[in-house]
């Protein structure tokens, strides 16, 4: 959890209002979810699986239809926006598999991270390289050379290079060894610190609980829970309900 007070405020980057969305027609994957993720902080969604969980990132990404509900950037709609203009406006989406080009090097990828805006690259390399210095160091290296753990960090810093009011993160935790699993964690605070506001859906529902200043539990497409995630660790409800097949292993 950001322990920076100064970077969170009541001003709201996205939310979303009673979402339905699905892939097929007629199907809906979210039926009415809601969300609201307030600058600067680390907003946590755990649930079971099929509850919708990467179909709500997808939502406010444009990669599936929206057929009723209302998503807001910064109070502007962007429901129907392409992930082009998303991006551009500020929203960064790292998915969970096929997240690096693996034929490029890092720092060809974190070129195509920024080619929208190319003459920022420097600064921006400085600021992704203060959150993953060891990356600095092997910009030449090839992307599909690299581990997990490591792909998941160009990942993230390619991400990072458009300098997104929001980050939008699919289970980081995802395939990586336990002692991987802790580094993932402890990247995504310290993007969360260096003051992004950051969602972040995840299977490994206690460790996400314990860093997110908030959570929400969907189940059936829907907001079952919402709170902090201490609160909601402590939540007999959700310990009983969620916790209990959503443990530290999970993945």
């Amino acid at each position: 959890m950001s322990d920076d007070a100064s970077v969170k405020n009541d001003h709201v980057v996205v939310e979303l209002k009673d979402v339905h969305a699905g892939y097929l027609p007629g199907v809906n994957i979210l039926n009415g979810a809601n969300l609201v993720a307030r600058k600067g902080e680390l907003i946590g969604i755990i649930g079971p699986n099929g509850a919708g969980k990467s179909t709500l990132l997808k939502a406010i990404f444009g990669l599936v239809n929206v057929r009723d509900g209302e998503i807001t950037l910064n109070g502007d709609s962007i429901v129907g926006l392409k992930a082009d203009k998303l991006v551009r406006r500020g929203v960064g989406f790292v998915p969970q598999t096929n997240n690096v080009f693996p034929s490029l090097s890092i720092e060809e990828n974190l070129q195509m991270g920024l080619y929208q805006n190319p003459k920022a690259y420097a600064e921006r390399l400085e600021f992704v390289t203060g959150i993953f210095a060891e990356l600095g160091k092997r910009l030449k290296q090839r992307a599909g050379s690299l581990s997990g753990g490591e792909r998941q960090m160009v990942a993230m810093s390619r991400a990072l290079m458009m300098n997104p009011s929001v980050l939008l993160l699919d289970e980081p935790s995802a395939g990586l060894s336990p002692v991987r699993q802790d580094d993932a964690f402890i990247r995504v605070s310290d993007i969360n610190k260096a003051g992004v506001t950051t969602i972040m859906v995840e299977q490994n529902a206690r460790r996400c609980l314990q860093i997110c200043d908030r959570g929400y539990v969907l189940d059936q497409g829907r907001d079952a829970y919402e709170g902090s995630g201490r609160d909601l660790l402590n939540d007999p409800k959700v310990i009983g309900l969620y916790l209990g097949t959503l443990g530290t292993d999970a993945a």
